[in-house]
């Protein structure tokens, strides 16, 4: 199992505007792809991150290529809401871990 970690910035007087979009628009789209094991959206005032568990790497790989994914990335950054850059951090889950949130 691999984990990704993107993070990000939001302007914090939006933060509930993130949230939202986030339940309404993000979750949905990562549940819908293939080999997703679960999601977890954190935030700490204006630092966020969205952790996602992947059965794979073919299945953390076929997320890149995926339009749905690229859509809701592209209406993210639309918003206005994200500030400065994003990163990306993959790594693999240890023996011994607990299971990802349902």
């Amino acid at each position: 199992m691999l984990v990704r970690i993107w993070r990000t910035r939001i302007d914090a007087t939006r933060a509930t505007d993130y949230d939202a979009f986030a339940e309404q628009r993000s979750r949905p789209m990562f549940e819908r792809q293939e080999g997703i094991e679960g999601v977890v959206f954190a935030r700490n005032g204006a630092d966020c991150a969205v952790i996602t568990f992947w059965r794979d790497a073919a299945a953390l790989e076929a997320l890149a290529g995926s339009r749905s994914y690229s859509e809701t990335v592209d209406a993210l950054g639309a918003t206005g809401i994200l500030t400065g850059e994003a990163s990306v951090e993959v790594l693999e889950v240890q023996p011994g871990s607990s299971a990802p949130p349902a």
